[in-house]
């Protein structure tokens, strides 16, 4: 064959395998099609049309009642930003955040190292220490109101003394967060024991070989190793509570706590829709505190793709 049918044929070979490929994708996208389209109407359903709804109801005077609604369009907002329960219940759902976030990672991690290394009985410890995030918010709550109980309670039976954990504004948001801390750290805790599950153990036996004591093993091994993990846990610690709501209402028996000091962001958008009944303020903080929460997801995916791209 000539080199100048050659050259002929070749594209003609290459816009071939091209159509074929786009045709095979057609059909995988239509055959997927039919297994994703049950996920996408029901995200659609409860996700989309729910967000625009509110996004619309925030500009109304909407009200739980169902009268008609009249076209208000900023005032909302206006009020929201001017109200101070609005900022009182955001500083108590940062402050709990401030609290959580940390101890639960830390305390995560050493769980998890813990159940990893140790020898005899790790399903048992596993289990224990997983096993409360299996529980409904509404039992672990109502589990450690009995524990915080001035009269009655365990904690202050135990440790002495009638410290008033759940009527006393210096100590109920603390109380919120030890429920919180024994009913999710599971989670995390699972994500760290199959990342250290994960790790190499030629890279310990190396260390060994090269004298690393099990302190320089963990600085320069196991944390390391667990970065991206860390990021994750931080990440997904910090949307959670952020959004905290179950276990402070239930904790403090429906109600915002003592002088306020357990009403989130979450349990102020409630009061307002449904027992003030103004469905449109309540729609326009909660599109406030949707965009509190986009802009935290954005900026751990920004930290993340800099962090990427400085890695390389």
């Amino acid at each position: 064959m000539t080199t100048s049918a050659q050259t002929v044929i070749a594209p003609s070979r290459a816009r071939t395998a091209a159509a074929g490929a786009t045709v095979r994708r057609k059909q995988g996208f239509q055959h997927g099609g039919w297994f994703v389209a049950p996920f996408l109407a029901l995200f659609a359903l409860f996700v989309i049309w729910p967000l625009l709804r509110g996004f619309y109801l925030s500009f109304t005077d909407a009200n739980i009642s169902g009268d008609a609604t009249s076209f208000v369009g900023l005032d909302n907002y206006r009020e929201a930003l001017d109200d101070p329960l609005v900022w009182e219940s955001l500083g108590n759902s940062a402050y709990f955040t401030l609290l959580v976030v940390p101890c639960i990672t830390v305390l995560a991690f050493l769980l998890a190292m813990l159940a990893h290394h140790i020898e005899r009985g790790k399903w048992l410890w596993r289990l224990c220490f997983f096993a409360p995030f299996l529980l409904p918010s509404t039992v672990a709550a109502n589990l450690w109101q009995w524990l915080f109980n001035p009269g009655t309670g365990m904690i202050n039976f135990v440790f002495g003394g009638e410290t008033p954990w759940l009527t006393d504004k210096s100590y109920a948001m603390l109380a919120v967060v030890v429920c919180t801390l024994w009913w999710t750290v599971g989670f995390s805790f699972l994500l760290y024991l199959a990342a250290l599950q994960g790790i190499p153990a030629h890279l310990y036996e190396a260390a060994k070989l090269d004298g690393a004591n099990a302190w320089h093993r963990m600085v320069h091994i196991t944390l390391p190793m667990l970065r991206n993990i860390t990021g994750l846990v931080l990440a997904l610690q910090i949307l959670a509570s952020l959004q905290v709501f179950d276990q402070a209402v239930v904790m403090m028996d429906f109600l915002p706590g003592p002088e306020g000091s357990t009403r989130t962001f979450v349990q102020y958008t409630l009061e307002e829709g449904f027992t003030s009944y103004r469905v449109g303020y309540a729609s326009a903080i909660s599109i406030i505190f949707f965009v509190i929460i986009a802009a935290v997801a954005l900026a751990r995916m920004w930290l993340l793709r800099n962090r990427e791209e400085g890695g390389r």
